[in-house]
C-alpha cells in the first residue's frame, strides 16, 4: 500500500515501541501531525517546544526508554536546543523529530527556516536531514540505535514537508544492522583493579548516572556489600544506590554531604563508575583527592583520563564491568588490611554523624529544608522526585532518602532552570501510576509555569511545590558570600506573580503555606487534590536561608564552607579534620 513520508515516519515510531511523543504542530509538520491521526501512539500537546523537549527527557529518565518529541521548523525546531544540550551533557537518550521546508526552498531563507541540523550538530550525537522518501523508515531506527546505544544521548531528523506529504511505494522490513561488539575486557585489567580495591585501606565508590543508565544498581550494590564500600551518588546518580544503607554517603561535591565530599578527598582509591569527574564534583582539580589512586569504568573512552588520570580504566557498559569485576574479586576477607577499612567506615561514621545536614528553626519561619523534609515525611519517600536548577534542587537531593533508581529526575550538567515541570510531564506519562513531586523554585517555575495548562489538559496530574523565597536564590546566596553582598538583579518578590491565583487560572488546585505548622495539613490537603487534578502549593520560605555546605567556585574541597548553622566559622579551613 502507498504510504507517505509522514505516515513512514510513524510505522517506524511505532516499530520502535514507541507509546508518547510531546511535541506542538506547525507549519512545516503538519503532514507527520495528520498522519499521527491514524497512529495509535499518544501525542501529549505542550505549551512550548522547549517543554516538549524537557518533558522527552523526564519520560526517558523515569522510564528508561528512549523519549521522543516533535515540533515544527525555525523558532519551533530552535526552541529544542537547550533541552538537546541538556539531553547530551546528562546522556539522556532523546530522539527531536524536527519539521523543515520543502526542498525547494532550502538555503533561500524561506519562512520559519533554519539550519536545525547544523545549529545542533555540536549537542547531539547525531543529526539527519532526510531529502528522500524512501530514506525515513531507516532514518528513525539509526536514530533510534545510536540514542540509546553505548553512552545515551540525543538526536535529531528534520524532515522537509514535501518529503513528509510524498506518497509511493516505501520500503519496509528495515532490520537494524549489528552494532560494533562491545569492547574486549582484558582479565589483567580487571585483576588489576582488583588489586587496588582489595589492597586499599581508604577506598569509595564514587558513582556516577551511568550507573542508572545501564541498569547496574545490583552489581553495584553487590560490589559495595561484598568489599564494604562506602558509596557516594552524584547529582545524577541518586537512587542508583539506597540512602538507607549504612554505606551511603550521599551527594558529593559543591553542596554535598560533609561525609561524601570529605570521604573522597582522603580516600586512598576511588573507584569511579558511570562517572566523570565534573568540576561540581572535584573542585579545584589539582587539589582532588590527593592521595587516591584511579579505577575508572566508562561506556565513553573519552572520559577516561579527561579530568583525572586513572590507574586502571575498564570501558564498557557499567553493569558489563561490574559483573566481570565480580568474577575476579573476592569478599571482604581477602583485603589487605581489614582493621584500617573498619577504621576508615568508623571515620565516615563519625563524620556523617558530627556534620549531618542541619538548619536552625525559627519560629514563624517557614524554612525550605523543613519543607522538602516534611514532603519526604507526608509521601513516605514513595514519589518520583523532579527539581529544577538552584537551592531548591540541592535542598531536595540533599534531605530526601532515594532508595530507587529513576526515582529522581534532575538536570545536572548544564543546570537548566526551568526543567522541573515539562520535565515532571514526561515523568508523569512514563510511570502515570506513582506519584510524580515537583519541586520548583519561584524562578525556574516562571520560566515554564504554563506547562501547567498541560499537567491539566492532558490528564498528568503532578503535585508542584514551589519554594517560593522571592529571589533568584542561588545567585542571591553567591552575590552574598563572594560578591561582598552587593546584590544585584535577583529580587523577585514573591506576590508577583500570585501563585495560587495563577495554578487556579490555569485549572489546578491550589495551596499556600506561610508557618511551619501548616505544612503537614497543607501537604495532605494536596495530595488528595492529585485525585483529578494537579495541585500546586506556594511555600512561603525564608528569603535569606542559605544553601550549606558548599565548596566555593574553583576552591580545594577541603575548603569546604559548612555555615553557622553547624556551629562553625562560615569560611573555615576544614583540611585537618
Amino acid at each position: 500500500m502507498p504510504l507517505s513520508g509522514a505516515q513512514a515516519l510513524f510505522r517506524a515510531l511505532e516499530d520502535e515501541g514507541v507509546e508518547i511523543v510531546f511535541g506542538i504542530p506547525g507549519g512545516a509538520i503538519m503532514p507527520a501531525y495528520d498522519a499521527l491521526l491514524d497512529s495509535p501512539i499518544r501525542h501529549v500537546l505542550m505549551r512550548h517546544e522547549q517543554g516538549a523537549g524537557h518533558a522527552a527527557e523526564g519520560y526517558a529518565q523515569a522510564s528508561g526508554r528512549v523519549g521522543v518529541c516533535m515540533t515544527t521548523s525555525g523558532p519551533g525546531a530552535t526552541n529544542l536546543v537547550t533541552p538537546l544540550a541538556d539531553a547530551m551533557m546528562d546522556s539522556i537518550p532523546v530522539v527531536a523529530i524536527t519539521g523543515q521546508v520543502g526542498r525547494s526552498s532550502l538555503g533561500r531563507q524561506a519562512f520559519q527556516e533554519a539550519p536545525i541540523t547544523e545549529i545542533v550538530r555540536p549537542i547531539t550525537k547525531g543529526t539527519w536531514l532526510v531529502m528522500d522518501p524512501e530514506r525515513v523508515e531507516a532514518t528513525v531506527h539509526e536514530a533510534f540505535a545510536l540514542a540509546r546505544s553505548g553512552r545515551p544521548g540525543p538526536v535529531l531528523i528534520d524532515i522537509p514537508k514535501d518529503v513528509q506529504a510524498a506518497v509511493g511505494e516505501l520500503p519496509g522490513g528495515w532490520t537494524c544492522p549489528a552494532g560494533p561488539p562491545p569492547p574486549v575486557l582484558a582479565e589483567r585489567e580487571l585483576r588489576r583493579a582488583a588489586h587496588l580495591i582489595l589492597a586499599a585501606r581508604r577506598p569509595v565508590l564514587y558513582v556516577g548516572g551511568g550507573v542508572v543508565r545501564s541498569g547496574a544498581e545490583d552489581e553495584l550494590f553487590d560490589l559495595a556489600l561484598r568489599q564494604q564500600l562506602p558509596v557516594v551518588t552524584t547529582l545524577m546518580a541518586r537512587g542508583a544506590f539506597p540512602d538507607s544503607h549504612p554505606l551511603a554517603l550521599g551527594m558529593p561535591g559543591m553542596h554535598g554531604a560533609y561525609a561524601a565530599v570529605m570521604a573522597m578527598q582522603r580516600s586512598d582509591l576511588l573507584v569511579a563508575v558511570g562517572a566523570r569527574f565534573d568540576d561540581r564534583v572535584t573542585g579545584r582539580l589539582d587539589a582532588f583527592a590527593p592521595d587516591a589512586r584511579v579505577v575508572h569504568i566508562d561506556i565513553d573512552p573519552r572520559e577516561i583520563g579527561k579530568n583525572r588520570a586513572a590507574d586502571v580504566a575498564l570501558v564498557g557498559d557499567a553493569r558489563r564491568v561490574l559483573v566481570a569485576l565480580g568474577t575476579v574479586l573476592p569478599d571482604f576477607d581477602h583485603v589487605a588490611d581489614p582493621a584500617a577499612r573498619r577504621a576508615w567506615l568508623a571515620q565516615l561514621d563519625r563524620w556523617r554523624e558530627r556534620f549531618c545536614f542541619r538548619y536552625r528553626p525559627e519560629p514563624g519561619t517557614l524554612k525550605p529544608q523543613q519543607v522538602v523534609e516534611r514532603l519526604w515525611v507526608r509521601t513516605r519517600g514513595e514519589a518520583v522526585v523532579v527539581t529544577g536548577v538552584g537551592q531548591h534542587q540541592m535542598w531536595t537531593s540533599q534531605l530526601w532518602r532515594f532508595d530507587r533508581p529513576r526515582s529522581w529526575v534532575a538536570s545536572g550538567g548544564l543546570g537548566t532552570m526551568g526543567f522541573a515541570v515539562p520535565a515532571a510531564v514526561g515523568a508523569k506519562a512514563a510511570r502515570p501510576d506513582q506519584l510524580v513531586l515537583a519541586i520548583d523554585g519561584d524562578g525556574c517555575f516562571q520560566m515554564t509555569c504554563h506547562e501547567l495548562a498541560t499537567t491539566v489538559t492532558e490528564g498528568l496530574p503532578l503535585l508542584v511545590c514551589v519554594l517560593n523565597n522571592g529571589a533568584l536564590g542561588m545567585v542571591r546566596q553567591w552575590q552574598e558570600l563572594f560578591f561582598r553582598g552587593r546584590l544585584s538583579q535577583v529580587h523577585l518578590g514573591a506576590e508577583v506573580p500570585d501563585v495560587v491565583a495563577l495554578a487556579r487560572a490555569y485549572g489546578c488546585a491550589a495551596f499556600r503555606v506561610e508557618r511551619p505548622e501548616e505544612l503537614d495539613g497543607v501537604i495532605d490537603d494536596a495530595l488528595a487534590a492529585l485525585a483529578d487534578r494537579t495541585a500546586v502549593v506556594d511555600f512561603r520560605v525564608s528569603p535569606t536561608e542559605n544553601c550549606f555546605p558548599m565548596v566555593p567556585a574553583g576552591a580545594s574541597n577541603d575548603q569546604i564552607l559548612l555555615g553557622d548553622v553547624i556551629g562553625q566559622d562560615l569560611h573555615a579551613d576544614l583540611s585537618d579534620r
